[in-house]
């Protein structure tokens, strides 16, 4: 049997090799660069905490972890690239909440994003932070609302693109307070603070990393955080459920790869975030962008990534919004 095993293996190389298919192994994995798709422009809260990941994970493996940008539809057309790569490893996915949220809010996707990736690794957990440019004659959630009600039609909020949390987190708060909002959506939330800050658009829930910059930068007024109680990294700023009975957008990060992924490598990956979550350098950088470190075994990521798209999927339905 032992003889037949090693036969078998033998052939199953050849043939790898004849059709120019390299088996991905454990043991020497990663052996070359590890493309890691970002579905947001450079500079944004998503790109911020990549990069921080990308490094230590470069020290860590020994190879170098390319963050690639790959922005615009919400993050799909990252997702898209990396489900058709090949399912090796050296290719990867940054997860956020906008891939949870497509799923019910595109209606013409080709692909299941469930389906056709397998989870990594949990990164951190977030949550979004309200600001407005400091021209708006607003200090707090209630005086947004009624602003918002005296000016119909004149305010808008900007977004890092259709499907994102930053687009979901203000069509809930608009569903709620009932009022009137125009949606401006950009590719990435970084490219959407120049407006913000000249007042061009009213306001936009970003990803606290993000949000947190430009507010300690005194280039925009923070009014409330989307998480259901005050986020412990900025616990002066009230969360909007403290006027907003109901309101909750709290998101995650991690990372997926392309289904058929061997499970060694996901294990190797895994494994490698988890330490870095345990050194306290890197934490006190997730900190320092607004997130809390929450490791994850693949399968745990996995249910979160499950839990989060029938979360979204009510709050689409809730809010009325598609994309076709």
């Amino acid at each position: 049997m032992t003889r037949l095993r090693a036969c078998l293996s033998g052939l199953f190389c050849l043939l790898c090799l004849g059709s120019g298919i390299v088996p991905a192994t454990a043991a020497d994995y990663p052996n070359r660069p590890v493309r890691w798709l970002i579905g947001f422009a450079a500079g944004g809260p998503v790109d911020i905490v990549a990069r921080i990941m990308s490094q230590w994970l470069s020290e860590k493996l020994g190879q170098q972890f390319v963050v690639e940008n790959r922005a615009g539809s919400g993050g799909n057309l990252a997702a898209a690239a990396a489900i058709t790569s090949p399912p090796d490893g050296y290719t990867l996915l940054f997860v956020a909440p906008n891939n949870a949220i497509s799923t019910s809010l595109y209606k013409k996707l080709s692909f299941d994003f469930i389906r056709d990736t397998v989870p990594v690794a949990s990164i951190m957990q977030l949550t979004n932070m309200m600001v407005v440019p400091n021209a708006m004659p607003v200090k707090t959630v209630q005086e947004f609302i009624d602003y918002c009600k005296a000016n119909p039609g004149k305010v808008s909020y900007a977004s890092s693109g259709n499907g994102t949390s930053v687009h979901m987190s203000a069509e809930l708060f608009k569903a709620l307070t009932k009022v009137d909002m125009i949606h401006v959506p950009y590719r990435g939330s970084a490219l959407a603070y120049p407006d913000l800050i000249s007042n061009k658009v009213q306001t936009i829930f970003d990803n606290l990393p993000g949000a947190l910059e430009q507010v300690r930068a005194g280039n925009l007024r923070a009014l409330g955080v989307t998480s259901p109680q005050r986020w412990p990294g900025v616990p002066d700023v009230p969360a909007i459920a403290e006027t907003v009975p109901g309101f909750e957008s709290v998101g995650f990060y991690g990372i997926s790869a392309p289904k058929g992924t061997p499970p060694e490598v996901i294990e190797i990956l895994n494994k490698a975030v988890g330490e870095a979550l345990q050194d306290p350098k890197l934490v006190a950088r997730l900190v320092e962008a607004g997130g809390i470190a929450k490791p994850m075994t693949p399968a745990e990521f996995g249910k979160l990534v499950a839990d989060e798209t029938e979360k979204w999927r009510k709050v689409v339905e809730f809010a009325g919004v598609s994309v076709d």
